[in-house]
């Protein structure tokens, strides 16, 4: 175990790295109820995407991806099906658009393949050595805001107010808002909000007194307390999970994608073929920079690819750096997952919750993995816990991210514009990749500017032009 993960060498130990492993699945078990539950809109009457298939394709997803991540690259990141992506998999590509699930599994697949492609070729690597350092740090901070918010939200901490005729009600439930939607603090007088805010207060006082294990501490303590406060309901305990109709269902997803209802009617039709390509571009794009903030934001402060590593990421060749190992384990991921019936498998952001807990090797991974493949018998227990009790150990690692933003010199506006924006708006527009796209294109903007052009980079200037592609391109789906 020492000489395989090398625990010493990563100044971890076996009780550290398991305690992660745990931290990082109940921050991100969520996935393995709400991505069935998002995926299963996507299908029609006639055609329905089966909740029971996607409920064990999530899981074995997730558990292969991060299995690799931890076995091969020997990094704490875990893999599932990514939020954002599946609601656009859902609400775009098989609403709006209206291609069936199956064909939208097959783009899937190929956006799997594309992945695979620009990494094994060097191109996410290239992209990496081309992101000016001081985005870097920003995109590190944004991280940490990101996750923060993503805690608050989970917590239930805050609610949003919209005027009457300013959202839309869609057939399958979703409200959209506009902008005149505001946030507020929410009132203190409902259970889940007051377990929110005890879990929160634990830690915090276990990590300011040096608690070894103080995160998965405060999340058990939590789940506990929520029992008479009625939060928790251990009556879904024992209940039926249907596993065995889940598994007869997988059936109808398992490689579908490459049926005649998924790649093969895909381009069945010329007219559609610049459609297929536009949305399959779309999927890479927001997948590729999502893992790309990831593993900048979290492994930058915390040591995780060290110095010697990024220098053997920008000469070495083939697979020798931890990082060339990452991109490669988190590009098999998706087409892993369009196999098996889901949408975009990529590296978690709420590997941070492990990583803060002291997740250093691979062996955090593996934890997590194990405790996916567990979950196929063991979802009733796992889903008691509440989302009040992970979403402390959420907003406590977004603080702890937060030092990146000293290495910005912010009283410089050509650095501290770009910065502001890749940073801030990962959590406005509750995605990374649009943060990284906001803070290249300033970047770019603040460059023009000063007359420092020739200081951009070219594969800069290539993905600014990709991402203001995209933004048109959804502008006009």
């Amino acid at each position: 175990m020492e000489k395989f993960f090398k625990l010493k060498e990563n100044n971890t130990t076996f009780s550290t790295e398991v305690m992660a492993g745990v931290t990082t699945f109940f921050a991100m078990a969520y996935i393995i109820f709400v991505n069935p539950s998002m995926l299963s809109l996507a299908g029609t009457p006639d055609n329905p995407m089966p909740k029971g298939a996607v409920f064990l394709a999530t899981i074995i997803a997730s558990a292969i991806g991060t299995l690799v991540m931890g076995l091969f690259a020997n990094v704490p990141y875990a893999q599932a099906p990514g939020m954002g992506l599946n609601a656009f998999f859902t609400f775009t590509v098989c609403g709006s658009l209206g291609f069936k699930w199956q064909q939208a599994l097959a783009m899937v697949f190929l956006c799997g393949l594309i992945n695979i492609t620009i990494t094994v070729t060097k191109v996410r690597k290239l992209i990496i050595k081309a992101i000016p350092e001081s985005i870097q740090h920003a995109i590190g901070g944004g991280i940490g805001v990101f996750i923060a918010y993503i805690g608050i939200k989970n917590a239930g901490l805050i609610n949003f107010t919209s005027d009457p005729n300013t959202y839309l009600l869609e057939k399958s439930g979703t409200v959209i808002a506009n902008s005149s939607a505001v946030p507020a603090l929410v009132a203190f007088n409902k259970p889940g909000v007051l377990l929110a805010l005890i879990g929160l207060l634990i830690v915090v006082v276990l990590l300011i007194l040096n608690i070894r294990g103080a995160i998965i501490i405060g999340i058990a303590l939590t789940t506990i307390i929520g029992i008479p406060m009625g939060v928790v309901d251990l009556s879904a305990i024992g209940t039926s999970t249907g596993i065995g109709e889940s598994f007869s269902q997988l059936g109808q997803t398992f490689g579908v994608a490459f049926g005649d209802k998924g790649l093969l009617s895909l381009f069945s039709s010329g007219a559609n073929i610049p459609l297929v390509l536009i949305t399959i571009f779309a999927f890479s794009l927001s997948d590729t920079f999502d893992t790309i903030g990831t593993f900048i934001g979290t492994g930058r402060r915390t040591g995780i690819f060290s110095e010697e590593d990024q220098k053997a990421l920008e000469s070495g060749s083939g697979f020798k750096s931890k990082m060339d190992k990452a991109l490669f384990a988190d590009s098999i991921a998706t087409s892993i997952g369009a196999l098996f019936g889901t949408s975009n498998t990529t590296t978690y952001v709420e590997s941070a919750a492990g990583i803060g807990a002291g997740g250093r090797t691979g062996l955090t991974a593996v934890v997590t993995a194990v405790l996916f493949i567990a979950s196929v018998f063991l979802a009733p227990v796992i889903g008691v816990v509440p989302a009040q009790a992970t979403a402390p150990a959420l907003i406590v690692v977004g603080v702890m991210m937060l030092s990146s933003f000293k290495e910005i010199n912010w009283s410089d506006l050509e650095e501290a514009i770009p910065a502001f924006f890749a940073s801030v708006f990962m959590g406005f527009c509750y995605s990374i990749s649009y943060g990284i796209a906001a803070g290249f294109i300033f970047y770019c903007v603040t460059k023009i500017c000063k007359g420092k052009a020739k200081e951009i980079h070219p594969i800069l200037w290539v993905c600014t032009g990709l991402f203001i592609i995209n933004f048109v391109i959804l502008a006009i789906l």
